[in-house]
């Protein structure tokens, strides 16, 4: 899991950044692919996280790089910073340790990865599991004790709600194989 920053804007391959509070999208600059999936940033190697690392994936930032992936952060895209205090779900809220709510930013992050999605027709999202926004199928119990439960993290279940199919970077392949252009047929999930 690598820390890789950005590349320079001017080479269009990566994600813009905005002031505080504008969101995060993507640069296409004339790039052939069409995106084909909503990706968490983090996944592409966007160090992005509460702590200020990614978890990169090696295929899925492949994925970025040819246009096919949307890269987004919705804890980012919603106004959180890098560096941020953990937070963890409970009852619905994203609360750090300390008690602070964070739900606002975490939906305001939620409603604009659906609205990323919704404008490029995407159907499917990879998203980091775990994670209070993204995670799929198991997060945080909220007690800051790194027990986790059954559940959806907020924008995970914000784009299930919507009808997208959602999975992780623990089984992303064949979903991701099933909606690549045809000229990628043979594309395989390897560095």
């Amino acid at each position: 899991m690598g820390d890789a920053a950005p590349p320079a804007r001017g080479r269009c391959r990566w994600i813009c950044r905005r002031p505080k509070g504008e969101g995060m999208e993507q640069i296409f600059c004339g790039r052939s692919g069409s995106p084909v999936l909503l990706v968490s940033a983090c996944l592409c190697g966007v160090a992005c996280r509460y702590d200020g690392r990614s978890a990169a994936v090696p295929a899925l930032a492949a994925l970025e790089a040819a246009g096919l992936a949307l890269a987004m952060c919705p804890e980012v895209d919603g106004g959180l910073s890098v560096p941020r205090a953990p937070c963890e779900l409970l009852n619905g809220r994203a609360l750090t340790k300390d008690g602070r709510d964070c739900s606002r930013a975490y939906l305001a992050g939620a409603r604009m990865a659906r609205d990323l999605a919704r404008r490029h027709g995407i159907r499917l999202a990879v998203l980091k599991e775990r994670s209070p926004s993204c995670g799929v199928s198991r997060v945080y119990d909220g007690s800051f004790c790194g027990r986790l439960i059954p559940g959806m993290g907020l924008a995970a279940a914000l784009l299930a709600a919507e009808g997208m199919t959602v999975v992780n970077e623990e089984n992303f392949a064949e979903a991701v194989k099933a909606v690549l252009p045809k000229e990628t047929a043979s594309w395989k999930p390897t560095g």
